[in-house]
């Protein structure tokens, strides 16, 4: 029988990298590759949040200033039938027609409800110049100093924005 001998195999030197270490480094390279394409995607998508919130907003806000300066101009409407109806007749011919007077504002009143105005109330209340505008200061024994005797022209908002503030006499 003849002895077979196994070629020997050479050794690797230390010096070169072994295919699994080029391996590693190459997936630890994706891995950090993909973590940073992550990281700019999820910044990327929560400043296209913001954006968004931030447009929905200012639309809102000239949607409210756009209704706000048309409805200002209806409130003056209001008072005119407010005025109008102050003295309004109760007997004959022109009670009739006040009562019809009566119904015409109170289907403008309703319409500026349904838009979300309200009345800003005043009569007995603190002064707030946020809300109210001092036309007089006056002395009034009735009346607490700084709070508003009587209202000369009613005062509204639309939502917690202030249409127009209500003009006011104060108590000193």
């Amino acid at each position: 029988m003849e002895e077979t001998t196994i070629p020997e195999q050479p050794e690797t030197p230390a010096a070169a990298p072994a295919p699994t270490a080029d391996l590693q480094k190459e997936l630890d390279e994706s891995r950090a590759k993909a973590a940073e394409n992550l990281d700019g995607w999820q910044r990327e998508r929560a400043a296209f949040a913001n954006y968004k919130r931030r447009v929905e907003k200012e639309q809102a806000e000239a949607y409210q200033t756009a209704a706000a300066r048309i409805i200002a101009r209806y409130l003056e409407v209001a008072d005119d039938f407010e005025r109008a109806l102050k003295d309004r007749p109760s007997e004959g011919d022109g009670a009739r027609w006040a009562e019809g007077v009566t119904l015409i504002q109170r289907k403008l009143q309703a319409i500026l409800e349904s838009e979300g105005v309200t009345r800003i109330e005043a009569e007995g209340q603190e002064f707030d110049p946020a809300l109210h505008e001092a036309v007089t200061h006056e002395d009034s024994e009735e009346h607490p100093a700084g709070h508003i005797i009587e209202v000369l022209r009613q005062g509204y908002r639309l939502g917690e924005r202030v249409i127009r503030p209500a003009f006011v006499r104060v108590a000193r």
